[in-house]
């Protein structure tokens, strides 16, 4: 097993593991005490073996973007580590770091409800319209989530 002790839910996964180190001064990309390049790195290559067109890694505030469509929805990987309130920027002396990973497709406000303006169509028809989308939104996203639980060697339910 790669992990050695994990939490998972739809929110994402939770996790120790000696095969990702802090690389000295990664902090400086990103934001102090923000880690998680070898992880964005290895998570990158194995949803690239899956099949997934993974973009070049991309720079967060919070930690690293792992961008695998853009159409018609942002579908991406975020992986990073869990914030040590206690070491505010330092890499946690003597205790191992706890990673995080999570899976995200954004709707696009082109098929997010109108705010503010009269609707074209049938109000029934649109709600119909956007519920579809969503709902192939989460078909694809689920699909990723079990990509990466196999990455990790997770069991997949049902």
């Amino acid at each position: 097993m790669l992990v050695s002790m994990g939490s998972i839910d739809m929110n994402g996964y939770w996790f120790t593991s000696s095969l990702f180190q802090i690389e000295p001064g990664e902090d400086a990309e990103i934001n102090p005490g923000c880690y998680g390049q070898q992880l964005a790195i290895w998570l990158k290559t194995q949803l690239e073996h899956r099949g997934y067109s993974v973009e070049p890694i991309i720079n967060e505030d919070w930690g690293r973007c792992l961008m695998c469509s853009r159409d018609p929805f942002m579908l991406w990987v975020g992986c990073g580590n869990v914030a040590d309130p206690e070491q505010s920027g330092t890499a946690y002396p003597g205790r191992p770091v706890v990673w995080h990973c999570f899976v995200v497709a954004e709707l696009p406000w082109s098929l997010a409800p109108p705010i503010g303006r009269v609707s074209v169509g049938s109000p029934l028809r649109n709600r119909q319209r956007i519920a579809r989308r969503k709902r192939g939104r989460r078909v694809i996203e689920r699909k990723l989530w079990v990509a990466v639980r196999k990455t990790f060697q997770l069991p997949v339910p049902g």
